[in-house]
């Protein structure tokens, strides 16, 4: 399991710089701004930033503050669960098809989807980026996305 980022781990730092550079990599953007203090200000931001690893079934790796209150699971609970159960099982196969678009391209910045929370919640994403996560020597590890714009759906 890996530790929840906190001041005692430097909240993630080697994962931070992974997803900011990779995300740096692929549009030529920042994902928050460069600084001793990035992997805090990740964990903290107003935005959802998820990732997963490459596992044939993906378990999240990462998921910042404005995940967990999205997806209403503590750190102990996201991180490890395999990333399929943010989808409802009808849309899973929608959700295969955008990370193989993700793994063939290197990312998308236009993804829209349901995706639910632990309560049965559904919510709709919009303008999400989902990129695939390289190491320094080029080697997929994962993917990540992050969003800004979602909106309740009536149950």
């Amino acid at each position: 399991m890996i530790s929840e980022p906190s001041d005692d781990n430097d909240y993630l730092a080697d994962h931070a710089a992974l997803l900011c550079g990779a995300y740096r990599h692929w549009t030529g953007r920042d994902l928050i701004e460069p600084g001793p203090a990035r992997a805090k200000a990740l964990y903290s931001a107003p935005f959802v930033v998820l990732s997963h690893n490459t596992d044939a079934d993906p378990l999240f790796t990462y998921a910042n503050l404005a995940a967990q209150r999205l997806f209403e699971m503590p750190w102990r609970e996201i991180v490890g669960l395999p990333s399929r159960y943010s989808a409802e099982a009808p849309v899973r196969e929608e959700r295969e098809r955008l990370l193989a678009r993700v793994a063939e391209h290197g990312y998308i910045d236009d993804y829209q989807g349901v995706r639910i929370a632990r309560s049965g919640q559904r919510f709709l994403i919009r303008q999400a980026t989902v990129w695939n996560l390289i190491d320094a020597s080029g080697c997929k590890v994962g993917q990540a996305a992050t969003f800004s714009e979602w909106q309740p759906l009536v149950l």
